[in-house]
């Protein structure tokens, strides 16, 4: 029988997700400061699916102005959501011109990220900012330029450094136990898997298809994890096989309520997938994946979820389907470990408790829009701090 586990250290209690107010307790550490006032510019898919109603589980926030091009939207976020005086505006720059707001959300197509979040930071704003950061390397390099310039603070949504497999696999990484780590794999790969709401297949407003949308999410978690960011060099390729070719007939697309989902094919002008390998200034290597629709398993590879792969001169570590699994030599064999909450045994100072009770499709999908809402939290924390 494996070994009784040691007394939960504080990186444990993060990861078990206590509540909000116990992980990130403002009504104690800032009892003396006012309430975080935020503001949001878009009010469409993710803002309601995320954003909303993850802010509105944080204290210490005060959800006081909502902007949309589409006036509707921003008065049913404001009377769902907002303060008793919450404003809305169809204009962006009347929202920055209220000096009482602290922070906005920037949560519109991907190419108007940069103009927006610039102007923000300028009118004294901190911004946090979905991903991906923007549509071009210029537009990121902007925002970087007026965040140093105004000295405000500026996050990306980049939620997947937040869930507790990802924050175990950290921990296990930074310890040492994969020594030196010198090739990694990026995935992120749907099956089918195309939006088909919003605006994501249209490459005007987007700037790209899932190698934007979703591969950046697998490159940042595997950046994250090997504390890695001197890049040598990039090369890839795109690929447009499916997307705009298969017609509603031969799509095969089926939402997570069973019912069939098929996209525009005839609008449809974004890659359907694309691959990329990046050579680090130290010598290792990335091999990044990303597709809403490829012709591969999903028990290969294709199960619709970011995850990496890491190999060093120590030991592996991959994060597939919601576990770390350490790959190692153990007195001279090699040896697969299981390192969270799925299984019975535990690594000291890794485990992330007991298996849960209840159905481990439920448990990703809480854990998924819990961690969403922990990467917010965590937005919301620094600007309690600043």
């Amino acid at each position: 029988p494996p070994p009784p586990p040691p007394p939960p250290p504080l990186f444990f209690l993060m990861i078990r997700r206590p509540p909000i107010s116990t992980l990130f307790p403002y009504t104690t550490l800032f009892r003396s400061v006012a309430n975080v006032r935020v503001g949001f510019i878009g009010c469409g898919g993710i803002a309601n699916g995320k954003h909303f109603p993850g802010m509105a589980q944080q204290e210490g926030v005060d959800m006081c102005a909502f902007c949309d091009l589409i006036l509707e939207r921003a008065e049913k976020a404001a009377k769902e959501y907002g303060t008793p005086d919450a404003k809305v505006y169809t204009d962006y720059h009347e929202l920055l011109a209220d000096p009482t707001i602290d922070a906005v959300h920037v949560l519109t197509p991907n190419v108007a990220h940069c103009e927006i979040t610039v102007a923000a930071l300028e009118a004294g704003k901190h911004v946090l900012c979905e991903k991906p950061m923007a549509a071009t390397p210029a537009d990121a390099k902007k925002m970087l330029e007026a965040r140093d310039r105004t000295g405000k603070m500026l996050t990306i949504g980049y939620q997947y450094r937040h869930f507790p497999e990802n924050q175990v696999a950290k921990k296990v990484v930074d310890s040492g136990a994969l020594g030196d780590v010198y090739y990694a794999e990026a995935t992120y790969l749907r099956r089918r898997g195309v939006p088909t709401w919003g605006v994501f297949t249209d490459k005007a407003k987007q700037g790209g298809g899932p190698l934007i949308d979703i591969g950046t999410h697998a490159l940042d978690l595997t950046l994250f994890l090997m504390n890695n960011y001197d890049v040598d060099y990039v090369c890839g390729t795109s690929f447009e096989k499916l997307g705009h070719t298969l017609d509603a007939k031969h799509q095969g697309q089926v939402n997570y309520r069973g019912e069939f989902d098929t996209w525009n094919n005839e609008t449809y002008d974004v890659e359907d997938s694309a691959v990329g390998f990046i050579k680090m200034k130290n010598g290792a290597t990335i091999v990044l994946r990303a597709a809403w629709a490829i012709n591969m398993a999903e028990d290969y590879a294709a199960n619709g979820e970011a995850y990496t792969m890491l190999a060093g001169t120590e030991g592996g570590l991959d994060t597939k389907e919601g576990r770390v699994r350490l790959n190692h030599v153990v007195a001279e064999y090699p040896t697969i470990s299981w390192v969270g909450n799925k299984v019975r045994g535990f690594i000291p100072g890794f485990s992330q408790g007991p298996a849960p009770k209840s159905k481990e499709a439920e448990d990703r999908k809480s854990t998924r829009q819990n961690s969403s809402h922990e990467w917010i939290s965590y937005a919301v924390f620094c600007l309690k701090k600043k």
